[in-house]
């Protein structure tokens, strides 16, 4: 057999399977139509996205995957098929931290799909407002990165707002040189969040020493002046480079290679257990010897993981403190139900946060 009749033959293939992919994708997306015809007559209108759901199916996903894709890419296709199939059923407008650029943009898109709705706004109270308003259906924020830690401003927020944590994404962040110039030697000041930029120390030491560093609000707000001030540069992400049509001057700047941020989904749904769980607390102790201690003591009689845990002042008075506490399972669960009794006797105050599904991938 020749070389092109291979190729051919492989070519006819592959458009069998084309055609088949798009009949069962079809299929898929009447049987997400029916589901909203079914929702729509029992009156159950309000929680189409299924957070629970969503992370079962992609867990699936990656557990039946034997390449040749790899399992993210194999769970983005199927993140977007599902994206499109609940587009069908309710279509959906999500918050998050702008402007238009930003890694929390990049984090939405990675959660829910490219089928929702984006609501780009200035700053993280305003994400939450937006949501707590019924003016979006869900926000999304960052909460901690894996080499500068906690986001404190998220943290504060949720001391007061009555939303709930409905999912988590983690995002893999690379960090570029992004300017309108050709050169670094052209450039006399880079703009980028100060978490960039601290991200980044090591390289712009060693590469850009003498070169003013200033801090903004976002990434995204750094790449924008990027686009129009000459001798500018951003610390910002590919997708911003696209869309303020920047040249790449440096790429993969950050410091550690596996520096990573954590966005917080909010919204007013409770999700229920999808299997792979994390339940986060708001906590504040008496102000007495051995309180934390007493405080923590059920998560280990309940074999409980405690995953991560913040304070913040609780602005309520001086030296007090809250407690931001993420334990692995659902309250859902015996063993967190229980936990979550014997916190009441030792906590002067207790607040679930949410208990929602681990990010998959």
């Amino acid at each position: 057999m020749t070389d092109n009749k291979k190729l051919q033959e492989i070519r006819s293939r592959i458009d069998l399977i084309d055609k088949q992919l798009q009949d069962l994708i079809t299929e898929r997306a009447g049987c997400a139509k029916e589901v909203a015809g079914l929702k729509d007559i029992v009156g159950d209108t309000s929680e189409y996205y299924r957070p629970e759901r969503e992370a079962q199916v992609l867990q699936a996903v990656v557990q039946r995957n034997r390449g040749p894709l790899s399992d993210e890419c194999m769970a983005r296709l199927f993140r977007e098929i599902m994206s499109a199939c609940l587009y069908l059923q309710h279509p959906m407008k999500v918050a998050y931290l702008g402007p238009e650029g930003t890694y929390t943009q990049a984090a939405v898109s990675k959660h829910f799909g490219s089928s929702v709705e984006t609501v780009p706004l200035g700053t993280i109270d305003e994400v939450f407002r937006e949501v707590e308003a019924n003016a979006a259906h869900y926000g999304v924020v960052p909460i901690e990165n894996s080499t500068e830690g906690a986001v404190s401003h998220t943290l504060d927020m949720f001391v007061n707002s009555d939303l709930n944590i409905c999912s988590e994404v983690e995002l893999r962040i690379h960090h570029y040189l992004l300017s309108k110039d050709n050169d670094l030697s052209q450039i006399k000041r880079i703009y980028g969040h100060q978490m960039a930029l601290s991200q980044c120390r090591e390289w712009l030491d060693a590469n850009a020493v003498k070169i003013e560093r200033i801090a903004l609000n976002s990434n995204a707000e750094a790449a924008q002046r990027a686009s129009h001030e000459p001798g500018t540069a951003a610390i910002a992400g590919v997708s911003a480079a696209e869309i303020y049509q920047l040249n790449r001057l440096a790429a993969n700047i950050e410091d550690k290679q596996n520096n990573t941020t954590r966005f917080l989904v909010i919204g007013r749904q409770m999700p229920a257990s999808s299997g792979h769980d994390k339940t986060s607390l708001l906590v504040s102790a008496a102000n007495k010897s051995g309180a934390l201690y007493r405080l923590l003591k059920p998560l280990s009689e309940h074999n409980i993981t405690l995953t991560r845990i913040e304070s913040r002042p609780s602005r309520q008075g001086m030296w007090e403190y809250v407690f931001f506490i993420d334990i692995e399972g659902h309250i859902e669960d015996a063993n967190v139900a229980s936990a979550l009794q014997d916190f009441k006797s030792e906590a002067a105050m207790i607040k679930v946060l949410g208990s929602y599904p681990c990010a998959v991938l």
